[in-house]
């Protein structure tokens, strides 16, 4: 039996054109009868390093009885000359998010997946501690279970008040081990809560999106280690991302 929360997440690798460039992190978000893959902005696009990919495939399971079948799903990035995903912007500038909407009727009739939804976001009277544990499920450095198409996860903990926008950004901050690779992996939270009844098949609550690691510029690379933090995208970005 796989758990659910494996199977939230998915592959992403971005192509320009037809050849590979990056690995990333993606999961699966559903809103109605919408479903959308979400991922870090910089995937789909990064300025600054000049990464422009026209396409991304995500990778799907296709057979309940057998979870070492799976495919690749391309998506186009593009359609007549605009960009295909959505961003948001706040008020401390842009958000590294990015969801792209899924036409679920392209998709392989016998394709295997769960997603998250409205109902698995954080209710903001939640009190959530700073070192509460959490889980960022992924594809550190590509890295994953080759046979079973399977990601990994990495232990974290929240590292800085949740719910306060570090530094006036919209995000919180991680303490766990990440690699290249991880950028959109939901970074979630065991729920207990009421409103999630036992007998849902994903009892978790997304709090983020993980970004990528937070680093001191002033870091002695040779006598100090790496800080070990990371930026998590507060996960309520979707509820304006994936808005009709």
């Amino acid at each position: 039996m796989i758990e659910s929360l494996l199977l939230t997440a998915t592959r992403i690798t971005t192509f320009s054109p037809s050849l590979a460039v990056t690995n990333a992190s993606g999961f699966f978000f559903a809103r109605d009868d919408r479903l959308f893959v979400v991922t870090s902005r910089h995937v789909v696009i990064d300025e600054p390093s000049q990464h422009f990919p026209e396409r991304i495939e995500i990778e799907l399971h296709t057979d309940p009885d057998n979870v070492a079948i799976s495919t690749a799903f391309s998506i186009l990035l593009y359609e007549d000359g605009k960009s295909v995903w959505r961003q948001g912007l706040d008020s401390a500038g842009g958000v590294d998010v990015a969801v792209i909407e899924i036409d679920r009727n392209a998709l392989p009739q016998t394709t295997l997946l769960h997603a998250y939804t409205p109902a698995h976001l954080n209710n903001p009277a939640d009190m959530i501690e700073v070192g509460t544990s959490l889980l960022v499920v992924g594809f550190p450095l590509g890295f994953h279970d080759t046979l079973h198409h399977m990601p990994v996860v990495r232990q974290a903990a929240i590292a800085s008040s949740f719910g306060l926008r570090f530094q006036g950004e919209g995000y919180f901050l991680t303490d766990a081990r990440t690699h290249r690779g991880s950028s959109g992996a939901p970074v979630v939270m065991r729920s207990a809560a009421a409103r999630i009844s036992p007998e849902d098949t994903l009892p978790w609550i997304l709090l983020g999106v993980h970004s990528s690691r937070l680093d001191v510029g002033s870091r002695d690379l040779d006598l100090d280690e790496a800080l070990g933090l990371n930026c998590a995208w507060y996960a309520d970005i979707l509820l304006t991302l994936t808005r009709d």
